[in-house]
Order: structure tokens, then C-alpha cells, then sequence
């Protein structure tokens, strides 16, 4: 059974995709949503050989006729991904699709015969936050610095290296933001609700590239709002986004990508099939985060640092908590995971400093960790009290007011710390290839931490300031 987080994270999402009716994958479980009622396939000759499959093979109780199996939309063009609807998206509720198991069972033996993977549920891929609360941010005093502070470089137009952000746009009065002056890119489209309270995620992207110029202020920072819709997109969709991404100002040095989604596999996303291709052809070093679901199963994109051809092109980056010696009760882990970086209660821009912003948490705290730690971790502290978790709708939940710096915790930030150290390799040692530069800075790395028993490579930028943790006793 999913915990009550993974489902409010869910409402969140199925509200910002009203037209595509939404299932918890596989069963009821905290891994992975999916749009019900469609499968994916390659264009062209793979996506006929799942049709037919579908037809020849289905089940009575999945109350398809063959007729229904149909492509469910146009065929794209340089993602390459069919959508084939395979059953009634109106059926069922949101524990599972049993119309998009049996269509993937269907096809097992095509698969079989082909050698590789030929079909695949569409999944959601979302900023990355799980089933902790650790992602919604806290307000930081004026008093306090950014963390990781501003590193002593200067910006130089002909040496900067290119860093694009995908993730949600940038905020309208981000260049407030005395670090966000070489920033530019998209504006979030709608920042708060009709009654001026900041919607979910909305300063995700701006809090990302803050933290990528302070570790590396030699950057020049785009920022793209591909994540646009509470920080989510259909799989179907990404890999035409990150296309289109690219296209508008060319392959850049470093991308810093903060979502992803687990699919219960081991050789990727179907529908990033052609972007990862084309990215291998590039010199490009994807960053990307691990997840938080404090779970070693793959996370994508960031897993595919794992398979061999690949490992060259992409960074995977988990989360060490608060003072750097381990890591974070949410981050996922396993060997996939290549290098961890602080990423509990970081401190950036999250809004301009022109108006103060009142926000309403969304997600309650837990009384203890849920993952078991007994360090006072994100799923514990602050306390705070959300509009989703109650259920009832009579309690009150916390407000608060940004006036520009914010906490905030999750995979999503230690990337853009791990993305700002290969970048300021680069300027410090002249090094013009990313990738080259991801390979020299983890050759010369010391630093270790420690991630569920296991010795882990471990990054931390000079101006970042550990923070103690207080240990709770089991039980407390």
C-alpha cells in the first residue's frame, strides 16, 4: 500500500494533468505513476508488432475488443515514441491499470523473440520527490547566507561554461538575486494561485540555478521550463522537451536535470530512448539527481550512469544530509548512484526580494522519520502542518512568507551542487570538455561518506557549511 504521501503527491500531480487520468504503478505501490489505458512503443514496425501482439493476445477480462487497440495520437518525430491506447483510461481506479499490465504481458513473447525491450508504460516524470516531505522549502532569515556561499571567481563572457537547467522557470524577480545575473531562460507561467499564495514547485528552477552560480559563478545559466506543470511530464512527452530544449541555444556543457521516475527496470526510459542516443553523440555531461524515494531502484535518467556506454555521459548524484558524513534518510542509493553531494537544508534563491510571498505547506511532517534514521531529518523537522494531509479539511495548515532565501532539502539540489563542481573544474583547469572534467574531478575527490554501510564518494563544495544534526533516541 503506498503511504498517505506518495498519495497526495499524486493528487498534486493528477490536478496538474487534469486530461490524462493517472495509476499508481505496479500496484498501489510507491514506485512510479503512469497514464492509464496507453502503452509506448517504438514508431514504426515495433509499435505495429505491439498492436498486433495486443490484439492476438488479450485477455477477456481486460474488456478490450480488438478494434479498441489503436494508436492514441500521431506518431512524433524525434522521440520516436508511439502512444498505442490499449484499454479504457475511465476504467479502474488510480491502484493500477489492468488493461496496460496485461498489454505489457502481451508482449513478452515479441520481446522474446526481438531481444530487447519493445513496449512500456507511460510514466510520469517528476521533480524528484517521493513519499518525504523534505521537498516543499523553509524560509531563510536575510541574515543568513546562501549554502553553499558564493565562490570567489569572476565571470568571464568568452570562458563561462554553458549550464542548462531543466526543470520549472525561473521566477519573475529572480534578478533580484545578486548570483541569478548571468541567469536567463524561461518565467514560470503562473506563480501563485488567485489568492497570491505560491504554488507547489514554483521556485524549484529558480533555487537550482542559484545554487549552480554560487558553487560556479564562471556559468552562464539557462533555465528552461520544461517541468512547468507541478514539476511533471508525461514519458511520451520528455524526450521531445529535452529536444526542444537543446534546439534553442545548442547542446550546452553541463545539463542539470532534478526529475526522473523508477520503472522497475534496468535499461531505461523507452520514450528517452532517442534523446540518450543523441546526447552520446554530444559532449554534453548530463547531472542528474538520484531520487527520493530511499530506495536502490533505478531512478531515470540518473541511472543510466550505470550502463556502460553511458557512463562517460551521465553524473548520478545522491543526497548527503546535513552534515556531510552520511546520507540523507530520503536518497536513494546503490551502486547506480555514483557520487552524493549535500543536498539536506541547502539554502538559495527561492523569489526575488522585491514582495514577500505567503506559501501554504501542502504536506505534513511525520513524527518520526518514516525511513527509520534517527538523526532529526526532513520528514521530521521543521514541523509543520499541510493542506493535503489533513483529509478532513478542518485543520489549519502553516503559512509562511519568503522575502528571497529558502531552505530546502532533496536529490534535486545536490545536483546542481555536483553539476556547479564539474563546471568550476573546467574554469579552474581550463578543461573545455565536460566530460573529461567529470573523470578528473572524481579521480582527485578524498572525499568519502558513508550511505547505508556502504563508502561512497562524496562531493562537497569549499564554501559549503556543514550543519550538526541532532540524534533522536529509537522510539522518541
Amino acid at each position: 500500500m503506498a503511504p498517505q504521501r506518495f498519495h497526495e503527491q499524486f493528487d498534486q500531480i493528477q490536478r496538474s494533468m487534469p486530461d490524462v487520468p493517472l495509476a499508481m504503478g505496479p500496484d498501489d505501490s510507491a514506485e512510479f505513476f503512469y497514464e492509464k489505458g496507453v502503452v509506448l512503443a517504438r514508431d514504426g514496425a515495433e509499435a505495429r508488432v505491439v498492436e498486433e501482439a495486443v490484439r492476438t493476445h488479450f485477455t477477456e477480462s481486460t474488456g478490450l475488443t480488438s478494434d479498441q487497440v489503436r494508436r492514441a495520437g500521431p506518431e512524433t518525430n524525434r522521440s520516436g515514441i508511439t502512444r498505442i491506447r490499449v484499454g479504457d483510461p475511465g476504467q479502474g481506479d488510480r491502484g493500477g491499470d489492468r488493461a496496460v499490465a496485461g498489454a505489457l504481458r502481451a508482449v513478452r513473447e515479441a520481446e522474446g523473440r526481438a531481444g530487447h525491450r519493445l513496449v512500456s508504460r507511460n510514466h510520469v516524470v517528476s521533480i524528484a520527490v517521493n513519499a518525504c516531505p523534505g521537498d516543499e522549502p523553509v524560509p531563510a532569515r536575510h541574515t543568513q547566507p546562501p549554502n553553499p556561499a558564493a565562490a570567489e571567481a569572476d565571470h568571464d563572457a568568452d570562458t563561462a561554461v554553458r549550464v542548462l537547467v531543466i526543470d520549472t522557470g525561473l521566477m519573475r524577480d529572480y534578478r533580484s538575486y545578486p548570483l541569478l545575473a548571468h541567469t536567463q531562460g524561461d518565467g514560470q507561467i503562473k506563480e501563485t494561485d488567485d489568492d497570491g499564495v505560491l504554488q507547489q514547485y514554483v521556485g524549484h528552477g529558480t533555487f537550482i540555478a542559484g545554487l549552480v552560480a554560487a558553487v560556479a559563478p564562471n556559468t552562464d545559466v539557462t533555465v528552461r521550463n520544461t517541468l512547468n506543470d507541478a514539476g511533471a511530464v508525461l514519458e511520451s512527452e520528455f524526450g521531445e522537451k529535452l529536444f526542444e530544449a537543446v534546439d534553442r541555444d545548442g547542446w550546452p556543457d553541463v545539463i542539470s536535470l532534478s526529475a526522473g521516475t523508477s520503472n522497475g527496470r534496468t535499461d531505461g526510459l523507452l520514450g528517452l530512448d532517442a534523446f540518450m542516443r543523441e546526447l552520446r553523440t554530444q559532449r554534453t555531461l548530463l547531472v542528474a539527481a538520484a531520487g527520493n524515494n530511499a530506495s536502490a531502484t533505478p531512478f531515470w535518467p540518473a541511472a543510466y550512469a550505470d550502463l556502460p556506454e553511458y557512463r562517460d555521459v551521465v553524473l548520478s548524484v545522491g543526497a548527503l544530509r546535513s552534515d556531510g558524513e552520511f546520507g540523507a534518510c530520503f536518497s536513494n542509493h546503490g551502486p547506480w548512484v555514483k557520487v552524493y553531494a549535500p543536498g539536506e537544508r541547502l539554502t538559495s534563491s527561492l523569489t526575488g526580494f522585491d514582495t514577500p510571498v505567503p506559501y501554504v505547506y501542502q504536506h505534513s511532517t511525520y513524527d518520526a522519520c518514516r525511513y527509520g534514521f534517527t538523526y532529526a531529518c526532513t520528514c521530521e523537522h521543521p514541523r509543520h502542518a499541510g493542506m493535503l494531509s489533513d483529509g478532513t479539511g478542518k485543520a489549519e495548515p502553516n503559512r509562511v512568507m519568503f522575502e528571497g532565501l529558502a531552505h530546502w532539502s532533496g536529490t534535486s539540489f545536490a545536483t546542481p551542487v555536483v553539476a556547479g563542481l564539474v563546471a568550476s573544474h573546467m574554469t579552474a583547469h581550463k578543461e573545455t570538455d565536460p566530460r573529461a572534467a567529470r573523470r578528473q574531478l572524481l579521480a582527485a575527490n578524498t572525499g568519502f561518506a558513508e550511505v547505508r554501510g556502504a563508502h561512497v564518494p562524496a562531493l562537497r563544495p569549499p564554501t559549503w557549511r556543514a550543519v550538526p544534526v541532532v540524534q533522536r533516541s529509537v522510539g522518541a
